[in-house]
């Protein structure tokens, strides 16, 4: 039977609970079984040139059913995002030297105590891994189809299922307008970074050009992916169909986002620390 169904797109908290993350790296929390890996940073920069259109363009058809091996997570990962693993658990060690002699390509899909297990997940691909002595992995995976699970083909030792790709529908805006939007999201997100420097007491220098050239479909994906403390919002924006409904969410949170540090920086402003 198909694993339970997350949160829906409507459930969104209007009100951020979450700071975005300015870094733009990977979090390094560890999570059960499977924990990010520490490295230096330049080898874990997730940032907009991760993002091709490589998932967009030549990603399988949307009606293909495949089998797919799947690591449940309390993360989202995105296309293109880049994501650092270590893996210790015998079971996952056990799906490791499967796919190592395979595509190299597993599902991540999300999955907490509260909601459950999620139905949409991403398909991460080993780019770059290391086997230690004790059969530990240090694994780089990068993000690429979508997927949705339609069933599942068996719970051990670790989860399998069958699943099928999903891919934006086309915009009824024209591509004008989801371009602008696109632009809109990533002028709020400049402001964010700026305002968040601002209160960590760090310049408030110009960010850099953060779309780096991306059309609007995995500029929405690299947008959904800076937001690691709600993940949450981050798999309700993963399960959108819709390149202009996911921006317009984006855009809300950036919103929502700068009015949260806006107070903040006035309350600091008035309010300023003793050094």
């Amino acid at each position: 039977m198909a694993l339970p169904s997350s949160l829906a797109p409507n459930s969104l908290n209007p009100n951020p609970s979450f700071l975005f993350h300015s870094s733009l790296y990977p979090s390094t929390a560890a999570v059960p079984s499977i924990s990010r890996r520490r490295r230096k940073p330049s080898s874990l920069r997730s940032s907009a040139s991760s993002f091709s259109e490589k998932h967009h363009t030549n990603s399988p058809k949307s009606d293909d059913v495949v089998e797919l091996p799947l690591f449940p997570l309390p993360l989202v990962l995105f296309p293109g995002a880049i994501l650092p693993l270590q893996i210790f658990e015998f079971r996952y060690r056990m799906m490791m030297h499967t796919l190592l002699q395979t595509d190299l390509r597993f599902g991540v899909i999300y999955s907490d105590t509260f909601t459950g297990t999620s139905d949409v997940g991403c398909v991460g691909e080993v780019v770059k891994h290391e086997r230690l002595v004790d059969d530990r992995f240090f694994l780089i995976c990068k993000g690429q189809e979508r997927f949705r699970v339609t069933n599942l083909v068996r719970t051990k030792p670790y989860l399998v299922a069958e699943v099928n790709w999903l891919e934006d529908r086309p915009s009824g805006d024209g591509e004008g307008d989801l371009e602008s939007l696109a632009s809109e999201v990533e002028s709020h997100m400049k402001d964010v970074i700026r305002l968040s420097n601002r209160l960590n007491g760090k310049p408030e220098k110009e960010a850099q050009d953060l779309r780096r050239n991306l059309f609007p479909t995995p500029f929405s994906f690299f947008v959904g992916s800076t937001f690691e403390g709600a993940p949450r919002e981050q798999q309700a924006l993963l399960e959108l169909e819709d390149t202009t409904a996911r921006l317009k969410r984006e855009r809300e949170i950036m919103r929502n986002t700068l009015n949260y540090l806006s107070a903040a920086s006035a309350v600091k402003d008035v309010f300023p620390s003793s050094s």
